[in-house]
């Protein structure tokens, strides 16, 4: 899939709370095609600290709006820079970029889509193409406390939305492998993204119950083209660039 760099022009911002916000951008020619869990690397203007461009999710792609969607974590300097942009800005992306995630054979497939704080931002545009073949999909999304979860109007718009929360502020109380979900239905296929520690878990539930998995890693990268090797992960196959042959692999891969 061809690769572009392009200056985008912010037209929305959404501060979903004091850590997250929402960027919507937009180019005055069509983006390029983009796939569910694909992701874009951004530089950073106006912070001499931030070196690298920084790796983001595509977290939505408005075909109609032409409008592209990244769902930023401010947690250092760059993402913080970041955070502070106003409608109007310009931020350069280079994009698409990896490998996504696999779509349903058929409408009949029952997907399992759990992602874990910034980590549900790929599984929002995975749940519309879902949606859009005629299938529903399942998000179970997990968050320490209610206010942490983000984007669950959205999700709603295309499939059923379970939640956990560790302080039982929302949904079930506990982790996403606890929710009663698990119990009461069988699913064709799982998706992942999230914290390593809560993949581990939605692995081991996966192989346990003999479903097909992938796991969206979020591995530093850097350069985003596999040049650097920042982000290799050991797999069956040796070691991979994370940002080339994923961020997406099916957990039979992994040496996990």
């Amino acid at each position: 899939m061809k690769k572009s760099c392009i200056d985008l022009r912010v037209v929305g911002v959404e501060h979903l709370n004091e850590k997250y916000v929402l960027l919507k951008l937009t180019d005055s020619t069509p983006l390029p095609a983009m796939m569910p869990g694909q992701f874009v690397e951004v530089r950073v203007d106006d912070s001499p600290q931030t070196f690298l461009r920084r790796p983001i999710s595509i977290n939505f792609f408005d075909e109609a709006r032409n409008e592209l969607w990244l769902l930023v974590a401010a947690i250092g300097e760059g993402t913080r820079r970041m955070a502070r942009l106003k409608v109007g800005d310009m931020l350069n992306c280079v994009l698409p970029l990896g490998n996504g995630f696999t779509m349903p054979a058929t409408p009949g497939e029952r997907l399992l889509l759990v992602g874990g704080g910034v980590g549900v931002a790929p599984l929002l545009y995975f749940g519309k193409k879902i949606r859009d073949l005629g299938a529903c999909p399942t998000f179970l999304l997990g968050a320490r406390s209610a206010r942490d979860l983000l984007e669950l109007d959205y999700f709603a718009k295309y499939g059923e939305v379970c939640v956990t929360t560790e302080d039982g502020s929302l949904g079930e109380k506990g982790f996403v492998t606890n929710h009663s979900v698990l119990d009461s239905r069988r699913f064709d296929r799982i998706a992942t993204c999230g914290p390593k520690p809560m993949m581990l878990a939605v692995a081991g539930y996966a192989r346990q119950s003999g479903i097909e998995c992938e796991a969206s890693l979020e591995n530093m990268m850097a350069c985003g083209l596999g040049a650097c090797l920042c982000c290799v992960e050991k797999t069956t196959e040796g070691n991979l660039c994370v940002c080339k042959e994923g961020p997406v692999f099916n957990i039979r891969r992994l040496l996990w």
